[in-house]
Parts: structure tokens; C-alpha cells; sequence
């Protein structure tokens, strides 16, 4: 039985924040439930803009870690590993660079975007120009199928897609390809084989798209079909090659708007972050140095909630009655700015209590935590390794 495959990764910033935690840890704790996932600390991707900085990439891994235990994060339900543990993600790298036209990387939307936005690093490396390539070399080595990201993520994972293309493209049609698709057809079953040939031919002469989706399908419920012969009829089923890299597609995820106790994005670099390791006395402090709407110069002045970043905490951490406290009385200046504030801070202090007492045991072991990451980076290694012998085949490097 075909199973759904995710893939995500974080760059190692260190410790993490209320933002992490909003934006990407509660949906991996989603994810594991329902899906095989792979979660990975892209300490590679960490070198692309801060590679004169290596001295505190370690400290920052593990760091990063623990708080994805701490949050929730299960290696029973996930794999977890570690970019440069699992080599086989450079190796496919380098393959892949054989066959990436220049053009391609150099139209990714954020490469400009970066290099206007970090005008203070030098990032006139092949690096940073490669990095996309290195991140299509991450899904596609797991050959996952999902890859959660958020709408401005949309055009890497279209690039994973078009490298995968043309790989398929270039090495799918490997010696006697047609012969071989159609004994591996005869291992489908007549009943089957006979319904495969029939979608075949409604996709390739109707240009019929439902018959190219019971197609696949078909394919992805055939338990007795090898990954060698699955790939060669999924090639086959479009009229291309054989299937070695698969498309990802991209599982949108929405977006928490959590702003920093400034009102700008949060960031450790702003100085203006709620760490998922913060004490109460901290969380308190900080909640309570939050501005508000500039229009509440008095008590008894109104405000306007759309205008105060403290009321985007209501949206993620109060219940409908709450927000409608906090609504009305904002602009009929029935309460206070700290009165506001106090349901955003029971709330949160709530939330961070337990993950800061499981992040204690990682502190306190040190040990645990690293069998953890060596599990994980062995069963990486073990799924990776099919997808380079395969890779390897077509290209016509595996020599004995």
C-alpha cells in the first residue's frame, strides 16, 4: 500500500520561540499522527548565509532539538535526523548539479530577495546559489510526496518538481524500458493489467486526466509490484520514462501570525521573542511590556484591537467569549491595556509550562538526546540508500 511521505526541516537558529512553535511545531505534531514523516535540522542549509559563523552551529542543533522534543515532536511517530549525518543528501546534490541549467536556480523568487535583504553577509558563493538545489536533493531523496511549506515556499517545491522532470527525463529510459513495462504490467494481474492498459490509453489518446489519476491509483495500491517496476509504470502510465525521482507536492499550511512583544515578526535577531524555554516571571514581564494601540494614551482613551498587537495573541490564545471581552471593551475603554493583557499571559504561561519541564530532561541528559539522533540518522540512511542505487542505475555509476 502506497504511503503519503512528508519531508520538513528547520534551519538551526538555537533555542526557539513562541513563532517556531505557532508556525511549523504544531503542525508537525499533526503531521506525525497522520502521515510517515521525516523531520530534519538543515545545518547545511545553516552554512549557505552563515558559513564565516560555524562556531555556534553545534551549540544551535542541539538546542533546537530539545525544543522540538520538549514540544511534542515524537521519534516513535517521526524520524528525526540531521542534514549532514545522512552524506547521501550531498552526494544527489552533486548528481543533481551535473543536469541544473544556471538559469534555473538564478530565477528562484528568494534568491534575489535574500541577497537584497542580507546586503551585510557576502553571499557571492555557489552556496547560496545551489541552495535551492540542495533543498530539492532533501524531498527528493525521500522521495516524499509532501512537503508542508507556506504559500511563498510554493515556487522551491515547483523547482523540486521541474529538477525531478528532467532527471526522469534524461535517465528514466534505461535499456529494453518498453519490454520491462510490459512484463512488469503482466505482474498486475490480467483483471488489473487489463484495467492499467485501459487508463493508459484513455490518458495517452483522450488526454483523459481521471483516467491518468485511477491510473496511479491503481499503481499505489499494487502491494506486490517492486519500487523498481511501481516507478517504470508510473513512467509508462504518462508516456515518459521511468519514475525514478518522484514530484513532491506541496501541502499548504497556514500561516499563525504571531508578532514579537514589539509588533514586529518575532525573531531572536529582534531581540523581541517569547522563548519556548521562558519562566513565568519572564513571560509575565514581557507580555507586559507589549505596546498597544498608540491611540490609548489615557485609561479612558478608546482603541482600535486591529491596531495592537496584543490582539493578535487573542486570535491564537483566546476562546470566542474572551475575544469578545477584550473587542468591546478596547473600544469602549472599559478595560485597561493590562487587563488585556492578563488572559495572554495565564494562557501562554499554561502552553510553556510542560514543554519547558520535558526540555529539563534533555538538559539534564545530554546522552538521550544524541541516541535519539543516531536512531534517526540510521533509519535516514536506510531510506536514502534506495533512492541512490536507483539514481546511481540510471545513471550507469554503480559499477559492481
Amino acid at each position: 500500500m502506497f504511503v503519503d511521505r512528508v519531508l520538513s526541516g528547520m534551519r538551526p537558529t538555537g533555542a526557539l520561540h513562541l513563532g517556531h512553535y505557532q508556525g511549523v511545531l504544531k503542525n508537525w505534531l499533526d503531521l506525525q499522527n497522520e502521515y510517515e514523516c521525516y523531520f530534519f535540522v538543515a545545518d547545511w542549509h545553516a552554512l549557505t548565509t552563515h558559513y564565516e559563523t560555524p562556531s555556534i552551529l553545534e551549540e544551535n542543533v542541539w538546542d533546537m532539538l530539545i525544543d522540538w522534543l520538549a514540544a511534542g515532536v515524537d521519534p516513535s511517530q517521526a524520524v528525526l535526523f540531521i542534514q549532514s549525518k545522512v552524506p547521501e543528501h550531498a552526494e544527489l546534490h552533486l548528481l543533481l548539479s551535473m543536469i541544473t541549467p544556471l538559469g534555473w536556480l538564478e530565477r528562484v523568487p528568494s534568491f534575489k530577495d535574500q541577497q537584497e535583504k542580507l546586503t551585510q553577509r557576502d553571499l557571492s558563493t555557489y552556496g547560496f546559489l545551489g541552495y535551492p538545489l540542495l533543498q530539492a536533493s532533501d524531498i527528493l531523496i525521500y522521495r516524499a510526496n509532501l512537503v508542508p511549506v507556506g504559500e511563498d515556499q510554493v515556487p522551491h517545491i515547483e523547482f523540486t518538481r521541474e529538477i525531478a522532470r528532467r532527471f526522469n527525463h534524461i535517465y528514466g529510459k534505461d535499456v529494453n524500458y518498453e519490454k520491462k513495462a510490459k512484463e512488469a504490467i503482466k505482474k498486475l494481474g490480467s483483471k488489473r493489467g487489463k484495467l492499467y492498459q485501459k487508463m493508459l490509453n484513455r490518458y495517452q489518446e483522450q488526454g483523459d486526466l481521471d483516467g491518468l489519476a485511477e491510473g496511479r491509483a491503481l499503481l499505489e495500491e499494487a502491494s506486490n509490484l517492486s519500487i523498481g517496476d511501481r516507478e517504470r509504470l508510473f513512467g509508462y502510465l504518462e508516456g515518459g520514462g521511468k519514475v525514478i525521482l518522484s514530484e513532491p507536492k506541496a501541502l499548504l499550511t497556514k500561516a499563525a501570525k504571531m508578532p514579537g512583544i514589539d509588533g514586529q515578526k518575532m525573531s531572536k535577531s529582534y531581540d523581541n521573542a517569547i522563548s519556548l524555554r521562558d519562566d513565568s516571571k519572564t513571560i509575565e514581564k514581557k507580555i507586559r511590556t507589549m505596546p498597544t494601540d498608540p491611540a490609548r494614551v489615557r485609561r479612558t482613551d478608546p482603541g482600535e484591537p486591529e491596531n495592537c498587537p496584543v490582539w493578535q495573541y487573542h486570535k491564537i490564545y483566546s476562546d470566542p467569549d474572551t475575544q469578545k471581552w477584550v473587542d468591546v471593551g478596547c473600544r469602549s475603554a472599559g478595560i485597561g491595556c493590562l487587563d488585556c493583557k492578563q488572559p495572554i499571559v495565564d494562557s501562554i504561561k499554561k502552553e510553556l509550562a510542560p514543554i519547558r519541564e520535558r526540555a529539563l530532561k534533555y538538559e539534564e541528559d545530554p546522552a538521550a538526546l544524541r541516541n535519539i539522533m543516531a536512531d534517526g540518522c540510521d533509519r535516514a540512511r536506510k531510506i536514502v540508500s534506495d533512492t541512490m542505487r536507483d539514481v546511481k542505475d540510471a545513471i550507469g555509476t554503480s559499477y559492481f
